[in-house]
């Protein structure tokens, strides 16, 4: 089910009833951009370091589309699946014009997947973070809010609105009423704020329909129905109505269901930064956050890998594949099949046809590739036999090492534990580069020099030497250089290779030479 703006609040309350009967909820979101350039994962990245870099492109980009799947158990082993898609836009009611960065690659990769960017553009659901929620309800009161229509059509829309009203208003009679039509979304609740601001004389009512309500009415009938209980454009309702799909995510925090995603580490980092808080510099600070909003997380891709190597599964690299071998194959014959998963009839599009990379459908997938999983991991683990109809508390507790670890790529470490302190880093062996003749070498050069054979990530060591990490280097990049005349490549030793190692070596070398000296400076004199 796809929803926008135009129906999003009527949406709100049957979101909040399923999300309490939920056992679990999957989430996937796309972005406008993942990482910029200068800051790409690398091997050397400790898990802190990741998360600098992951912070700024955090930033930079925005949410396009939110996936949001619902699974609810019913009596019998079936789970019952709610998928969604919201389109989101950042707020433009009251606060500081919202910037962020298109990425080409990822804006072409998207279209190649048939995303609708009018919709994200025309009908995105609003959102804001509790900063910005403060400098609005802090503009509210004191009566200095805007709107921050930046685009020409959004003027085009109050401009029409405000031309019509104005040019009716004069020849109207006090309790007259015209009709302003065709508002989309969120036009509905600007064009209302714009023309009480302008027009003292002016009472405004949504019909629904896309249709707007304007009466002429006396300043003293005016402010009656301003303190009214039934006006659409109480404070209270403009916050509610800026604050848009934050009233969503504040229904997740409270009721702390299980969380799952699939490689969710970006996922969370914009949860944190769109609607609770700016991300805070410190990586620790971060990390309690998340687990104080979200208790219990899953990400799929650290489950999949461990059912991998403990069922003996073909290796995959895609949540789409994950979810076709776990579909595809009989994996255990002789335990209680895979809970049913079926998909609610407003969401049976899924059933139909594969949608990869629409948010709804991978959230889906998620949910999907953590029940399969986790009842394929349940029956492994022990040699009693397994219920008919396992619950979802037996599925967690066979997942539990596996609960808020989140996956890391590319990396010092292979998760980060949102729950306790992370694993010690270790990095693959690393080889290094010693260049002779070549001056004013760089890293970017080093590695454009060996990308053809294998992909390593560069870091450099001194002012003639390189460390050269990849998950599997071949030994034949040790073969072709050989005989390189400006390049000779060795496997790293730290012993050999380390620069403070190599400066402790030459200062002990000097401090055994004076010592040297001044026992035989000092045998001399005694002759």
């Amino acid at each position: 089910m796809e929803v926008g703006a135009e129906g999003f609040a009527q949406r709100l309350p049957r979101l909040r009833r399923r999300i309490l009967r939920a056992a679990f909820v999957a989430l996937d979101m796309e972005f406008t951009g993942l990482h910029s350039t200068s800051l790409e994962p690398s091997l050397f990245d400790s898990p802190a370091e990741r998360y600098v870099k992951a912070r700024q492109s955090v930033q930079r980009f925005t949410l396009v589309q939110l996936g949001l799947a619902i699974f609810s158990k019913e009596n019998s082993n079936k789970y019952v699946v709610h998928s969604y898609n919201f389109f989101l836009f950042p707020s433009t009611l009251g606060i500081r014009d919202v910037e962020f960065t298109l990425s080409a690659s990822s804006i072409q990769f998207l279209s190649h997947y048939g995303f609708d960017y009018n919709k994200f553009l025309k009908d995105g659901i609003p959102y804001m973070n509790e900063v910005q929620e403060k400098i609005l309800r802090q503009k509210l009161l004191a009566g200095t809010w805007k709107v921050c229509s930046t685009s020409n059509a959004d003027r085009d829309v109050l401009k029409k609105a405000i031309d019509e009203v104005t040019s009716w208003i004069t020849a109207a009679k006090e309790e007259d009423t015209m009709i302003l039509q065709d508002l989309n979304g969120y036009h509905m609740l600007e064009v209302q704020l714009v023309l009480r601001q302008a027009l003292k004389n002016v009472w405004t009512e949504p019909l629904g329909d896309k249709k707007v309500m304007v009466k002429k009415v006396s300043p003293e009938h005016r402010q009656l129905l301003e303190n009214s209980s039934y006006d659409h454009c109480q404070k209270k309702l403009i916050l509610l109505s800026a604050r848009g799909f934050t009233n969503l995510f504040q229904i997740l925090v409270k009721v702390k269901k299980p969380l799952v995603g699939h490689n969710m580490l970006m996922d969370l980092m914009h949860l944190h930064d769109k609607f609770y808080r700016p991300l805070p510099e410190s990586y620790e600070e971060f990390k309690r956050n998340i687990h104080n909003l979200f208790p219990v997380i899953i990400d799929t891709k650290t489950v999949t890998k461990s059912v991998q190597k403990k069922c003996l599964l073909p290796r995959v690299s895609s949540l789409l594949e994950a979810y076709a071998v776990l579909c595809s194959s009989n994996l255990n014959p002789k335990g209680p099949p895979c809970p049913v998963i079926a998909l609610a009839s407003g969401c049976s599009r899924y059933a139909e046809k594969k949608s990869p990379h629409e948010a709804g459908y991978d959230a889906f997938l998620c949910g999907s590739v953590l029940l399969m999983s986790a009842h394929l991991l349940l029956c492994r683990s022990t040699d009693d036999a397994v219920e008919a109809e396992p619950s979802f508390s037996q599925y967690l507790t066979v997942l539990a090492e596996h609960v808020n670890k989140v996956n890391f790529i590319r990396g010092g470490v292979s998760s980060i534990n949102f729950s306790g302190e992370d694993a010690p880093c270790r990095h693959p062996p690393a080889l290094v580069v010693h260049v002779r003749g070549w001056p004013g070498l760089t890293e970017r050069q080093i590695y454009q020099e060996f990308k053809a054979r294998c992909r390593f990530d560069v870091r450099r060591l001194s002012r003639n030497q390189f460390i050269l990490l990849s998950n599997k280097y071949k030994q034949l990049v040790l073969r072709d250089y050989r005989h390189h005349p400006h390049l000779q490549v060795s496997v790293y030793r730290h012993w050999r290779h380390s620069p403070s190692v190599n400066c402790l070596l030459q200062i002990s070398g000097i401090v055994a030479l004076w010592s040297l000296l001044a026992f035989a400076l000092g045998g001399a004199r005694s002759c």
